[in-house]
């Protein structure tokens, strides 16, 4: 366990819940929610900020409404030696939503979103033409059963 995740308590944990699911959620009406003082509740999101451990505020957004129906999911093949600099350039790229170094018999994996098909294939082309990429294979979501990075802790 790291140091971090020793330092959050129960009281930690329950702020976080109720910013997870509302990010807006005043310091005062959490607060309220959980039967403390507001001032511990500004003091424990500061030390959260410090420590990294709340990162940033963010949106739930339906892309889908803003007309970006495509999702993929690529796997990249790398030349050996170059992963670290070909991901840092994959993560640059308009579309891509995230870029993961995995095991197994690919480098990279990159979870993107599109508008339509045409704007995927121009993507796969340029991924393909990046140096020190040997290979992708690119998966076309059908539907999308569950897409929240938000767990339950």
């Amino acid at each position: 366990m790291s140091s971090t995740e020793q330092a959050l308590d129960d009281l930690d944990l329950k702020i976080l819940r109720q910013l997870m699911s509302d990010s807006r959620m005043s310091y005062r009406k959490i607060a309220k929610e959980l039967g403390v003082a507001p001032g511990t509740v500004l003091a424990r999101i500061r030390r959260m900020e410090e420590n990294k451990v709340l990162k940033k505020y963010t949106l739930s957004v339906d892309y889908e409404k803003l007309g970006f129906s495509v999702t993929s999911v690529t796997e990249i093949r790398v030349s050996k030696g170059k992963l670290v600099e070909v991901e840092k350039k994959l993560a640059e790229l308009p579309g891509v939503c995230a870029v993961y170094d995995v095991t197994g018999d690919v480098d990279a994996i990159v979870i993107s979103k599109f508008r339509n098909p045409a704007e995927l294939s121009r993507f796969t082309k340029r991924v393909l033409s990046m140096p020190n990429v040997e290979r992708t294979n690119t998966h076309f979501v059908l539907t999308v059963v569950k897409e929240d990075f938000n767990i339950s802790i």
